[in-house]
């Protein structure tokens, strides 16, 4: 067969572009963690301060990295231990945040029994977070009934600052329901109003509690939490994502909540809410429940990433046929794009091991602080 010669001498340059991306490192492959759950991170000066949820939920580690697609060569520190009786259990979903001048990591935590969940955050006045002390700002009071959230975040918009968190209507006697509430601040560490409901979960893709092959939680929970904020690229817009259904089941997604940035975001009927996912499963890839999505920049700021954790079918592909024991959550990182109307367009989970570009502004042999 005869080649031609410009053809065969493109196909050769572009090999070898290729493997030299690889050989500079300037390509990375998911996952970043092949175990974990709940990932964010915040870009400051140059480097990514991330933070997951601990196996045993008994403290709270960061990691520090200029590198994000190379955070697990970093070693952690642990930050906080807690002494406090009431909040020293099932410290889930920490977020670190940058407010003023101090460092904030917002969490909840419990005595022991889950049902008495509180938001708390922790506080350090050190421009750098993995050094100086954090300590206990106290438990933030969603509501004078019984105080349980999960999942809390915060964001600020018009110069005021907002607390979103997942949260109970009532106390669940026979069903537990889970909605995304929102309430501004006063300070990052008190509320300033009440507690306002912005979406429960009504769409059937929202209420899902059963896996396929009939594993389910021990009474019907449905289920909106894990909020995260973003905006439109235009800022016009503030864009809530929250996880939907169980994050137990492979039907756990992205749902997400717009509103104008000029409205009152403390009156539910400023927001609307996505019809359809935004962000699900990929049955090809053998990747399921898709959730807990958080944002961060590229090094240069011209690019945008999600980190989300993701489960993996390892033992049987079949969807109709899962079991629990051929699955875990891995953490994976990537690119997120923009529609026409500037709304993040998040996608679905790329393959396991798909060779892509890191983020813009990486440099390339750079140091990962704290390396092992």
């Amino acid at each position: 067969m005869k080649i031609n010669r410009p053809v065969l001498f493109f196909l050769f340059i572009l090999l070898a572009s290729c493997t030299g991306h690889e050989k500079n490192g300037a390509t990375y492959t998911n996952p970043l963690f092949t175990e974990g759950c709940y990932p964010q991170a915040t870009f400051y000066r140059g480097k990514y301060y991330y933070t997951m949820q601990q196996p045993q939920g008994d403290k709270i580690a960061l990691w520090e990295t200029t590198d994000i697609t190379k955070v697990a060569e970093a070693k952690p520190k642990t930050v906080w231990t807690p002494k406090d009786s009431l909040a020293k259990y099932h410290l889930w979903s920490p977020e670190i945040h940058r407010i003023g001048n101090k460092w904030y990591i917002y969490f909840e935590a419990d005595d022991g029994n889950t049902d008495n969940h509180q938001i708390y955050v922790i506080e350090n006045d050190s421009p750098d977070p993995m050094k100086g002390k954090f300590h206990l700002r106290g438990a933030i009071m969603t509501n004078p009934e019984w105080n349980w959230g999960i999942h809390p975040t915060t964001f600020i918009n018009k110069g005021k600052q907002y607390l979103l968190w997942s949260g109970w209507p009532k106390r669940r006697i026979e069903a537990e329901t889970q909605c995304i509430y929102i309430a501004s601040m006063k300070n990052p560490w008190t509320l300033d109003s009440k507690r306002v409901m912005i979406s429960y979960p009504k769409y059937e893709w929202e209420r899902q509690w059963i896996n396929p092959d009939g594993m389910r939680a021990a009474y019907p929970i449905y289920v909106n939490e894990n909020p995260e904020c973003s905006f439109s690229r235009d800022k016009k817009k503030v864009l809530i994502f929250y996880s939907a259904s169980g994050c137990w089941t492979y039907y756990n997604c992205e749902g997400m909540l717009s509103a104008n940035a000029n409205s009152d975001l403390l009156n539910p009927t400023s927001w609307t809410k996505s019809r359809e996912p935004v962000f699900m499963q990929s049955e090809r890839n053998g990747l399921f429940g898709p959730a807990s999505v958080s944002f961060v920049p590229s090094p240069d700021n011209s690019e945008w990433f999600i980190l989300y954790q993701v489960k993996t079918v390892t033992k049987n592909t079949n969807a109709t046929m899962i079991r629990e024991e051929g699955v875990v959550n891995s953490i994976r990182i990537q690119k997120m794009n923009w529609n026409s109307q500037g709304i993040p367009v998040l996608g679905k989970p790329a393959p396991t091991d798909s060779v892509m570009p890191k983020p813009s502004g990486t440099e390339q042999g750079q140091n990962t602080f704290g390396k092992k």
